[in-house]
């Protein structure tokens, strides 16, 4: 960054109630949407260090809103936490720092939205699973999270991206960037192209049985990337959940289905090497028990037998919205190289076969997981939560 930048980050980070003199603030992590940076304070001899983010507000139209609901939701996680005796409480869900007129965000005189957060020390994150083990954890703690949130008190949180996962508005979306073609980028994406509107078919199971009464509202994460997991660098075990822009109500198996989706497989997510593309079993029974440890005594039938469903499904979505971005002019998701965004759908693509080819043997492994009941007691939340 040049002297300029960091001079009007500082100004930024001024305005939060942060703790000590910044010593140094850097970009941060590679996510998607947001600008993330990472600052050091100086404080009573100690570093002490915070994440500051800029809010992409193209994305998110509403940060108010938006911030009212990860407010929200952080207050009511570390009120169900506390209520069990967890200890390190800073570690086990994010924490908000205020503004220092008291708002859960700050905007700048240029009209962008900036937020605060507590760096959690001692964490990791991975963008690919390594072993079952981390799958385990990682699934867990998606479980967790819709677990501890069933009892959300009212009202309803706000949407912030209507139709997130609205597969049929995303598949319009996808036939609209296609007949546009402003970049003159469909005559190479034939193939691709052509797999959208062959699986066209998927769109329209879940709607279904959303309307049949089958498939519950609940209090869902919508981005259940491996990467929003936060573990233990020690000892592997889930710390939190992070990532919070797209909690909101939606389907629990929606959550399963992109942890499948990024976690049922050890190939990156813009892989070029499609025969490294697949579902590999171990990994998915690891997501499925973690998941089924914190969530079996509130799934209905219904969630449990489409869970793997919810994988191919996610999969094919993530992958139109990659091809839509890629023929718009990658206006979206951020690229560091031409024709990224053309790899993930591919890769998407790859996984929506891989799944439907297992389809059958991991309906089995859900219902066996599910028939033998949780490993520890998910009711009890006071048992094991530390």
């Amino acid at each position: 960054m040049n002297p300029q930048q960091q001079d009007d980050l500082a100004a930024v980070s001024s305005r939060f109630a942060v703790h000590g003199e910044l010593v140094r603030i850097r970009p941060y992590g590679n996510g998607h949407i947001h600008d993330t940076y990472l600052a050091s304070y100086r404080h009573r001899g100690q570093c002490k260090r915070y994440v500051h983010q800029r809010i992409n507000h193209r994305v998110f139209r509403d940060p108010p809103a938006l911030m009212g609901n990860i407010q929200r939701v952080t207050r009511h996680l570390k009120h169900k936490l506390r209520q069990a005796g967890v200890e390190d409480l800073s570690r086990r869900s994010l924490t908000l720092v205020p503004a220092c007129d008291g708002s859960s965000f700050y905007q700048d005189p240029d009209g962008n939205y900036w937020r605060t957060y507590d760096f959690v020390e001692g964490a990791s994150i991975y963008d690919t699973v390594a072993s079952p083990r981390m799958a385990y954890e990682a699934a867990r703690a998606f479980g967790r999270f819709q677990n501890l949130l069933l009892d959300l008190p009212p009202p309803r949180l706000d949407e912030t991206i209507p139709g997130f996962h609205d597969t049929k508005l995303r598949y319009r979306k996808f036939l609209s960037a296609l007949e546009r073609d402003l970049w003159n980028r469909a005559h190479g994406t034939g193939e691709e192209i052509r797999f959208a509107q062959s699986f066209e078919s998927l769109i329209r199971v879940l709607p279904r049985l959303r309307n049949q009464g089958r498939l519950p509202e609940r209090v869902t994460h919508n981005d259940t990337k491996i990467n929003n997991v936060l573990l233990d660098a020690a000892t592997g075990k889930m710390l939190c959940v992070i990532d919070l822009d797209t909690v909101m109500p939606g389907l629990s198996i929606h959550d399963f289905g992109d942890l499948m989706r990024t976690g049922s497989g050890t190939h990156r997510e813009d892989e070029r090497d499609l025969s490294r593309v697949g579902v590999e079993l171990p990994l998915f029974e690891a997501l499925a028990r973690g998941y089924l440890a914190e969530t079996t005594h509130f799934l209905t039938p219904t969630e449990r037998r489409y869970l793997p469903f919810s994988g191919q499904l996610i999969a094919y979505e993530l992958g139109l919205r990659f091809l839509t971005d890629h023929l718009e002019g990658d206006v979206y998701f951020k690229i560091r190289r031409e024709g990224q965004n053309l790899d993930r759908c591919r890769a998407q693509f790859k996984l929506v076969e891989s799944i439907r080819q297992h389809q059958e043997q991991m309906v089995r492994l859900v219902e066996e997981i599910a028939g033998r009941g949780p490993s520890h007691p998910v009711r009890d939340l006071g048992s094991h939560l530390n």
